[in-house]
């Protein structure tokens, strides 16, 4: 397992890129089979936690990576290029580890923090506003969560599940967080049987009395100007600028592994070699659509890191400039994603729909992925705040 010794100063990004890059080669080499077999990713999540890059995001102080936003957004896609659906565990599990931060405050987030990293847990779950919903009530003995979570990303390897719960006396949505341990977390229902991104983990969870302990509230998850913060807000176009990393990732994994098969096979068709022009033409297309969709993630992630940075001192304008960028970036990389898994298709030719190459895993891991939450939302979205103005509503993709 790799550890960072809290008395030294964090790694630098090349150094967490290159530990990401070797954690990105392993699971390349055998991508095709755990795909096809999709088995519950209980190794997978080990090979991460060894490498530490489950930590990553925690300060140094608090025992973890010490790493910024970009510096995960940077890894989560690495990872995704060789698989996106761990590449989709790794990203929720580091957005819905940083909630404490963004709705709980400092204190609650350190405390967190520290008992995240000494037992190396992988969070899962959701805060989306999705249908069916959980009730949080409060009781004698304490509050307990009630309810069915209709799907929620990585459950199935998770050890603690941040979830969103209405309370049953004032309506008010709250993060909440929740041990896996307890008897009455079902995990695994059917909703997780998915043609793809088949080893998120995901699927309906089940709370059946399940108690919430003493510093479990995360904090509200209402948007307006009396409960959450513009600090807190960040949160949306962060999940945002994480699932734009998935999108790249399996964008830019399907051009690499469709390039090496071009150059090592040179006949996409009979009579056909790497020179030929559709084949240039089209890997030249996808390349640009990609790269610009990368450029305007690390666009917004820049602006992120910007509004992160001013903490409290951050307005609500500032904040739905933040979120409509990194709306734009998350429309670009999903559009970029779908071109890209598609098209990459058709220069590889008939072969590519051979299982023993699985070319397919990436169209269908981008498509599964996008349908949670359409690009179209987005594209509205940055449409009103360009035509009138209007601030993006508050929506969290996980």
């Amino acid at each position: 397992m790799t550890v960072v010794n809290a008395a030294a100063e964090a790694p630098g990004r090349a150094w967490w890129l290159q530990i990401a890059a070797e954690a990105a080669d392993d699971l390349a080499t055998d991508a095709v089979t755990r795909d096809q077999a999709g088995k519950t990713p209980y190794g997978e999540i080990a090979r991460l936690r060894e490498a530490g890059l489950l930590t990553l995001l925690i300060p140094v102080e608090h025992g973890g990576g010490g790493a910024g936003w970009s510096t995960a957004c940077a890894v989560v896609r690495k990872i995704a290029a060789a698989d996106g659906a761990i590449g989709e565990v790794l990203g929720c599990h580091y957005l819905l580890s940083f909630s404490a931060r963004f709705f709980g405050g400092a204190e609650l987030a350190a405390r967190l923090e520290k008992e995240s990293a000494a037992g190396q847990w992988c969070w899962g779950g959701g805060l989306a506003a999705r249908e069916p919903r959980l009730t949080f009530t409060p009781g004698r003995d304490g509050p307990v969560v009630n309810g069915r979570q209709g799907y929620a990303t990585g459950v199935l390897v998770a050890d603690r599940l941040a979830v969103r719960a209405t309370h049953a006396d004032t309506g008010e949505p709250l993060a909440v967080l929740i041990d896996t341990a307890h008897p009455g977390v079902v995990c695994g229902g059917d909703d997780g049987d998915t043609f793809g991104q088949r080893l998120a983990a995901g699927g309906s969870v089940e709370f059946d009395g399940v108690p919430v302990e003493d510093g479990a509230v995360l904090g509200p998850l209402s948007w307006d100007e009396d409960t959450l913060s513009p600090f807190s807000g960040l949160s949306a176009p962060t999940g945002r600028l994480v699932s734009a990393q998935i999108c790249l990732g399996i964008a830019q994994g399907v051009l690499a592994e469709a390039r090496e098969y071009t150059r090592a096979v040179h006949a996409p068709w009979p009579h056909t070699s790497p020179r030929d022009p559709y084949a240039l033409t089209t890997y030249g297309e996808l390349t640009v659509a990609t790269f610009s969709a990368a450029a305007l993630a690390d666009q917004a992630l820049e602006a992120l890191d910007g509004g992160l940075a001013r903490g409290e001192a951050l307005t609500y304008d500032e904040c739905a400039e933040i979120t409509v960028l990194a709306a734009a970036a998350e429309a670009a990389a999903a559009r970029a994603a779908h071109d890209a898994t598609a098209r990459a298709l058709d220069v590889v030719g008939a072969r590519s729909a051979s299982s023993a190459y699985g070319f397919d895993r990436f169209w269908r891991n981008a498509r599964t992925h996008t349908l949670y939450d359409p690009v179209a939302h987005r594209l509205h979205e940055v449409g009103d705040y360009f035509l009138n103005g209007e601030h993006p509503p508050f929506t969290l993709p996980f």
